[in-house]
């Protein structure tokens, strides 16, 4: 995947892991809307995955390809066997998380606090490419607490680059360990999108990816100018309706005009399959509530699709509801004026 990029020159765009939002649900809801956009898994803890509940952690439906695991962990031995176990769920990357600042996360003694111990993530990395027929790769900050970015990350990105690391995707702001909540350490310490640059001037034949703090496609453009991959996080999240013309700007696809009412039968049957297998609707519908941020009728369609899919028995049919209130046409006639 990424060798293939840097030879050919092509960017890939991601939406970027994040706990709590990209389950399986999210993932597929994003693959309706994107055929191509790289999509990441929450962050899965090692340890989670050797003893835990296998299936539910690691399986996903077919339609999400291309779709990459990200964990968690700092023991290589460890991370090589949840790696092991994976491999039976044919991802298409293996991606280590060196960049979440959460306290449950630092007392885990990985996630961000792994800035302070490249060697620890160079052995981690190690070990995981000794098993991984997927490309391993590294999410990092530029460094955390009074670590200076211009001597961090250079030198986490030398270790685990003479380990084997086949890209390294780079959240453009410090962690700080201590004081700032997880939120506020996405949105408080500054963002230093050129440390990224220069750090992909100085490694020009390695893949680098840029996160943080980036709203629109026309940043995520104007990013790829200088690095080889983008990520969206939130944004994508709370308006997934921008990945709609994701294929036609990143990945030469013609331009056509959203298929919403194809989406809306597709994620029915979706729905309808999940609640056959046990599951609830607003397990599906949670991420669909900021899907039509900005149209006409976009209000009464999170009323209904926040309130009628809580309730018992509830099914496809209030996915059909919320659709309905939307003005499409009204947005299409906007649009060609």
């Amino acid at each position: 995947m990424y060798s293939d990029a840097l030879k050919t020159g092509r960017k890939i765009f991601a939406v970027a892991p994040m706990i709590d939002w990209t389950d399986r649900h999210c993932r597929y809801l994003h693959r309706q809307i994107s055929r191509h956009a790289l999509l990441y898994t929450e962050m899965v803890v090692a340890d989670a995955i050797i003893h835990g509940p296998r299936d539910r952690l690691l399986g996903h439906d077919v339609a999400e390809h291309p779709v990459a695991l990200q964990l968690g962990g700092s023991d290589p031995a460890k991370l090589a066997e949840a790696v092991r176990i994976a491999e039976a769920y044919n991802y298409d990357e293996i991606n280590l998380n060196v960049g979440c600042p959460s306290d449950r996360v630092q007392s885990g003694t990985f996630g961000a606090c792994l800035m302070l111990t490249p060697e620890t993530v160079a052995s981690c990395v190690a070990a995981m490419k000794a098993i991984s027929k997927a490309p391993v790769t590294v999410k990092c900050r530029i460094g955390v607490d009074e670590q200076e970015p211009e001597e961090a990350l250079p030198e986490l990105m030398t270790r685990v680059l003479d380990a084997g690391a086949d890209a390294i995707w780079v959240h453009a702001r410090k962690a700080w360990l201590k004081g700032l909540s997880p939120k506020e350490n996405r949105e408080i310490p500054p963002l230093d999108y050129d440390i990224v640059y220069r750090m992909k001037q100085r490694w020009p034949d390695v893949f680098i990816g840029i996160n943080g703090g980036i709203q629109t496609l026309d940043q995520a453009e104007g990013h790829l100018t200088h690095v080889d991959g983008v990520m969206l996080g939130r944004a994508a999240y709370q308006n997934a309706a921008i990945l709609s013309d994701v294929d036609h700007r990143f990945h030469g696809e013609p331009a056509v005009e959203a298929d919403w009412d194809g989406l809306r039968d597709r994620m029915m049957a979706y729905v309808e399959r999940h609640i056959a297998n046990g599951g609830r609707l607003q397990h599906v519908a949670r991420h669909m509530v900021g899907l039509f941020t900005g149209l006409s009728g976009s209000r009464r369609y999170r009323q209904i699709l926040s309130t009628d899919a809580n309730k018992p028995g509830a099914g496809p049919e209030v996915i059909a509801a919320a659709f309905a209130a939307v003005d499409f046409a009204g947005e299409r006639e906007r649009a060609s004026a």
